[in-house]
């Protein structure tokens, strides 16, 4: 007989206390309620602190031009100013309405037929030397060459002459920043309209591709697009037509696409070492190779457009507008250094440690001429002219002369 369960009044305290204790025990056959689970908080970790190295911050870009004394300007008693006076002359029919050139270029014309100690003293007592610097200061940097080569070409295209020399194409847009972003005054945009929109201007391998599109727009044809594609990178030369006449075509503008060295691409590839690297070896490997001849090319999306300087033209002009003076005219980076001043320019003669220092002048500009040490030096016309150009690319320090 299973027996009720009571609690009577007079229980004693100390037996209640027993009986709720077996009862929450299950002692009775009552099921036990699980205990909760207490979550259980993960070990932190301990990271120690570890002070911060101090970083400098990078340092700034030096100025570009630093003024320096003439006794700094190395070689610069070694050469004979006077034979850079005509370049100067030259440079003096475009600038002398300037306010900072009116003395300098009107002294200049007072200079003609003076011995060379006088010329010399004018340019000491007209100008100040400013040595350009790398943004780290360093001040040797790189020049390069660059002549007048002769094609033969033709004024109608044939089977021969097949490769096309264009003039500047109607639909080539060139929007200048300069009235809303003044910072960026020193930079052209170029594009073509598609639609309404405003996009990049045909590559070089659009341009040379099937499609044509600049058909209708040549100036003349050449025999060898290996030999057109160094006028492209000379920016003039003479077309030699079989009657024996010539005309001189001269840089008219520019697609927009930056220039892209190709014997750089070669030297990557292998296909050449760097002491191999020269013009008249790139020629060699055109003719060798003629079915790659256009994936070569086509590593350069630059494309330039010429113009037609007409008869009488013996010398072309450079971005200054006057004609070049063979081994007296340089190619600068107008963003450092100004169209028509004079440099004088220390280095060695091609693929030679012969040293050349020489007084010459800014008078022109090119696609590939760009950073602050940086020249291209004109060597004048013809096959000559192109053996010392194809070989040029020596070490360089620059002086820029300003007027006082």
């Amino acid at each position: 007989m299973i027996k009720r369960l009571f609690i009577s009044r007079d229980v004693r305290a100390g037996e209640l206390l027993l009986l709720l204790f077996l009862l929450s025990v299950g002692m009775f056959g009552c099921a036990r309620p699980p205990e909760p689970v207490v979550p259980v908080e993960p070990p932190v970790a301990v990271v120690p602190v570890i002070p911060e190295k101090e970083v400098p911050e990078p340092a700034e870009p030096v100025e570009p031009l630093l003024a320096v004394d003439w006794s700094e300007v190395d070689g610069w008693l070694e050469d004979e100013p006077i034979l850079a006076m005509g370049a100067l002359m030259k440079s003096c029919s475009a600038l002398r309405w300037r306010p900072q050139w009116q003395a300098v270029c009107e002294k200049a014309a007072e200079m003609q037929g003076r011995p060379g100690y006088e010329i010399r003293s004018y340019f000491e007592q007209y100008f100040l030397p400013h040595q350009l610097r790398l943004e780290d200061g360093n001040p040797v940097g790189m020049v390069t060459g660059y002549y007048v080569p002769d094609l033969r070409g033709s004024r109608q295209e044939t089977s021969e002459y097949s490769y096309p020399l264009y003039r500047r194409p109607d639909d080539l847009l060139t929007i200048d920043l300069s009235d809303i972003y003044p910072s960026l005054g020193n930079y052209r945009l170029r594009g073509r309209l598609d639609g309404h929109r405003v996009v990049p201007y045909w590559d070089r391998q659009a341009i040379d591709g099937r499609e044509h599109p600049l058909s209708g727009h040549e100036l003349f044809w050449v025999a060898d697009p290996v030999e057109l594609f160094f006028l492209h990178v000379q920016g003039s030369g003479r077309i030699l037509f079989e009657d024996g006449s010539g005309v001189m075509v001269n840089y008219a503008d520019q697609n927009g696409h930056p220039y892209r060295s190709i014997g750089k691409w070669m030297l990557d590839r292998g296909i050449m070492t760097r002491d191999q690297m020269s013009m008249q070896n790139i020629r060699g490997w055109a003719q060798r190779n003629p079915d790659q001849v256009d994936n070569l090319l086509g590593q350069n999306p630059s494309y330039i457009f010429f113009r037609d300087l007409g008869d009488g033209v013996v010398s072309p002009p450079g971005a200054l507008g006057v004609p070049l003076t063979p081994g007296r005219s340089l190619a600068v980076d107008t963003r450092y250094v100004p169209l028509g001043a004079p440099v004088f320019l220390a280095s060695t003669w091609p693929n030679s440690d012969r040293p050349l220092k020489r007084l010459m002048v800014a008078q022109d500009t090119g696609g590939a001429i760009k950073g602050r040490v940086r020249a291209d030096f004109f060597w004048g016309m013809g096959e000559q002219a192109g053996e010392q150009a194809g070989k040029m690319k020596q070490d360089v320090r620059l002086w820029v002369l300003l007027p006082r």
